[in-house]
């Protein structure tokens, strides 16, 4: 099975000055191409001049060294190369149906640059009194432009990969990459077949529910809580705090100059700590799960956490004025859904549990928290309060976020033993040497308009245009 791997690495001054260089040029290509498909596609319908005219989807980036680019000359050319393959990935998955066309990447935030195998190397360090491996170290660049040896920090053992992914964000560097151990990982189906052998009784002793929410980030059904610690509340709570101090000090100081860098990258480290926090506690939140031999079988409540924290829609009254419509209540809760790490707890309790041999599903949220565990009766005078509920037809009382998660569970196994939980294929895009994601095949001179071409759309509409199948993206690829 792919093992994940994220790694402390310590460039030099003079290091980190290249690799930023490496960034920026990858990101150029990469957005070179973006701009050359937005320009194409924008006018090829609006301007006879460009009637027939489609930017290729290729990993050509020639066109782009200039005299106005010199700089793309002081990179290595695989740099540049990986930036207009990464283009032609991200239009593979568009044509899957993973992801939108490709668009503009900023210069803010994190950023990273794909290096393959010409330019790295992960040379061993032998112990000399045993012989055996104790490290590696990351030798990076090529004899042109050589960048040397980074000091790389592994706290775990791993095997060197094809290629190597390295970022930084708020001035912290890393490595990340995957590599393959050797042991089969276990199919979701054979999963679902074991479990539907056994009796509702029997499912529900190694089900557990999962309720999320805001005050409490997940709640189990066997009582269990997971969420920020007293220490980690305080310390984020004083971080927002310098976050926003800097900012304002940001905002007066000249845009560019050395001060304003200064209060720039300090804003992003205090942003950085929150980041890390909340990945932690996923991080220890799934592991504890999926560690849990008492449970194989993991049950969500389907939240759409993107359409729970859209911003509502401004209103007007009958004479044009605006109305209030609790934008600033909504800020504060979306705010409050975004920290809570719902979906980083969902992911990596996912892959963590097919690793094992279990199960992560999820189940429609409706009325889950209204809804009576013993008695099933739902009513929304249930929950009396966000910690409280009572069922009003049967009396039970428990904490709302158990009686919930128990809810969940129910529904999950439910779902599991009516053979109604169906696991969709996962799609996958795969750079390969002669296309990326999907099969080639031959045109049809009977149904195709012309040899050598196919209909593919380009446009956001459904309008259908010819694709020349010279091109490196195969022909059959349509969106």
């Amino acid at each position: 099975m792919q093992i994940g791997n994220r790694f402390r690495i310590y460039p030099t001054d003079a290091q980190a000055q290249t690799l930023l260089r490496w960034i920026g040029c990858q990101r150029f290509i990469y957005n070179a191409k973006v701009g050359e498909d937005q320009y194409f596609r924008r006018f090829a319908r609006k301007s006879l001049a460009h009637a027939g005219q489609f930017a290729p989807i290729d990993q050509q980036y020639s066109q782009f060294k200039t005299e106005q680019t010199p700089w793309l000359s002081e990179v290595p050319s695989q740099v540049l190369r990986n930036g207009a393959v990464l283009f032609k990935q991200a239009y593979a998955r568009y044509f899957q149906k993973l992801a939108g066309r490709p668009t503009i990447h900023r210069k803010t935030g994190p950023q990273s640059v794909w290096v393959t195998s010409e330019l790295f190397e992960f040379k061993p360090v032998v112990d000399a009194s045993t012989g055996e491996v104790t490290s590696y170290t990351l030798h990076l660049g090529t004899r042109k432009f050589p960048v040397g040896e980074l000091d790389m920090v592994a706290h775990k053992s791993f095997k060197p990969a094809a290629s190597i992914h390295i970022g930084v964000y708020a001035g912290r560097w890393h490595v990340s990459f995957n590599h393959d151990d050797g042991q089969p990982e276990p199919s979701e189906q054979d999963t679902i077949d074991w479990l539907m052998q056994h009796t509702e009784n029997e499912l529900r002793a190694v089900t557990v529910g999962l309720d999320r929410g805001v005050a409490l980030p997940l709640a189990t059904s066997d009582q269990a809580t997971f969420g920020f610690s007293a220490i980690q509340h305080t310390r984020l709570a004083a971080q927002e705090r310098h976050k926003k101090r800097w900012q304002r000090r940001q905002a007066r100081r000249t845009k560019g100059s050395k001060n304003w860098c200064k209060a720039k990258a300090k804003v992003a480290r205090y942003q950085r700590y929150a980041v890390d926090v909340r990945r932690e506690v996923a991080h220890q939140a799934s592991h504890a799960l999926a560690s849990d031999d008492r449970y194989r079988l993991f049950v969500f409540e389907a939240l759409k956490v993107q359409n729970m924290t859209r911003a509502p829609k401004a209103k007007q009254d009958d004479q044009g004025r605006w109305l209030k419509n609790g934008a600033r209540a909504k800020a504060g809760l979306n705010k409050s859904i975004l920290a809570s790490a719902w979906g980083q707890t969902k992911i990596y309790l996912s892959y963590k549990a097919r690793r094992k041999g279990k199960l992560s599903i999820e189940v429609p949220a409706f009325y889950s928290s209204q809804e009576c565990a013993q008695c099933g009766y739902v009513h929304s005078d249930n929950r009396i309060s966000q910690s409280e509920f009572v069922c009003q037809r049967c009396g039970h009382q428990d904490n709302a976020d158990h009686n919930a998660a128990q809810v969940i569970a129910k529904r999950g196994v439910r779902l599991v033993l009516s053979g109604a939980y169906d696991k969709k294929p996962k799609k996958t895009c795969r750079i390969t040497r002669h296309r990326v994601g999907v099969e080639i095949s031959e045109p049809d001179s009977a149904t195709d308009p012309t040899p050598g071409e196919t209909e593919v759309r380009r446009e956001g509409g459904n309008t259908d245009t010819h694709w020349s199948m010279t091109q490196e993206t195969p022909a059959t690829a349509q969106a």
